[in-house]
């Protein structure tokens, strides 16, 4: 298995209510130092939503990085109806943050 097929395969175990970071994927895939990669492969997901991008975003709990049919608020708005809480529209991680 490549890195990107372990990339998706990780990235669809995060289940609904949780979220995890671009690097916390690349290092669990294997290369901590391939967050940006992550970010691309996110953009790029042929099987969205079987691979729940939308649950992936920066360290810092803001919610970037959705090329989905109405961008970040959709994503918002998707990460909400999960369950998944937010203060001042960055991710709550003590609450949120998928752990493996």
């Amino acid at each position: 298995m490549n890195f990107k097929e372990k990339v998706y395969k990780i990235c669809s175990s995060i289940p609904k209510g949780k979220v995890a970071t671009y690097g916390q994927l690349a290092k669990l895939a294997g290369k901590p130092k391939a967050a940006r990669a992550v970010g691309v492969f996110m953009k790029n997901n042929p099987d969205a939503p079987i691979v729940p991008c939308h649950r992936v975003v920066a360290s810092d709990g803001k919610l970037t990085g959705y090329s989905g049919v109405g961008g970040i608020n959709k994503k918002k708005k998707m990460l909400v109806a999960e369950g998944v809480s937010l203060l001042n529209s960055r991710v709550d991680f003590s609450v949120s943050r998928w752990e493996k």
